[in-house]
């Protein structure tokens, strides 16, 4: 059993190294897994059945812990399930998320659900901007979005649904590459086929010099994206 008396903020790493929690994948946006299903109405019935999990991952009845709570995005296909906890002063993962997402995945067996990591990823959107206290309120008041916690640089849909906007700082105007680029968070040990299925169309990389972390792609017109992933075992 996982000891959730006391809540501390964890790193992908320590989430990725806890025992029992193999379906699950730290990209960008939280800890995700992505359980398919064969019909709509079987995944509605994993997502009903999730409302009786307790958000803090304790014993039976709700969890007090209404912030560590799960996303869930029911399609046909598949339930995608993201734990991160979002409150004033931090965004990213506790020791909450631990014993909750072991218990998910009990839940998800128990429906004859078996998690897809394939189908996990997160989009960022990233601009680089010379005076960022100047063009991230325009984004701010466009998108309808807030700042991150903890961040002057990162704004978040309110609703956690839309693509999060990072503002990349930049010492001097620079010409001849995009200045808006799609920052694609994968699972660690699905970054390697979604690269190369990138280079197989036409791609190309950019610079490597971050990886495994982090790779920056072209397009065959030059327009960049980068891969990255969040705390791979061994990192």
């Amino acid at each position: 059993m996982i000891e959730t008396g006391q809540t501390e903020n964890i790193r992908p790493l320590r989430f990725h190294e806890t025992s029992g929690l193999e379906d699950w994948r730290v990209v960008g946006e939280g800890a995700c897994a992505f359980f398919r299903t064969e019909t709509f109405a079987a995944g509605a019935a994993f997502v009903g059945a999730l409302a009786d999990v307790p958000a803090d991952g304790s014993g039976d009845g709700a969890g007090d812990g209404a912030s560590d709570g799960p996303d869930v995005d029911l399609r046909p296909g598949g339930v995608l399930v993201r734990l991160v906890s979002v409150t004033e002063d931090y965004y990213g993962l506790t020791t909450r998320h631990l014993e909750l997402a072991r218990r998910i995945s009990e839940l998800a067996r128990a429906h004859g659900l078996a998690a897809d990591p394939s189908g996990v990823r997160t989009v960022q959107v990233t601009l680089d901007a010379l005076e960022l206290p100047a063009v991230l309120p325009f984004w701010r008041a466009l998108l309808g979005y807030e700042n991150r916690a903890g961040s002057d640089e990162d704004l978040i849909d309110p609703l956690r649904r839309g693509a999060p906007f990072y503002f990349q700082r930049m010492d001097e105007p620079r010409g001849g590459r995009n200045r808006v680029h799609v920052d694609v968070w994968v699972p660690y040990d699905e970054a390697g086929a979604r690269i190369a299925a990138a280079l197989a169309v036409g791609g190309r990389i950019v610079n490597d010099a971050d990886a495994p972390s982090n790779w920056v792609l072209a397009d065959p017109e030059g327009n960049e994206a980068c891969v990255g992933v969040a705390g791979p075992p061994g990192a």
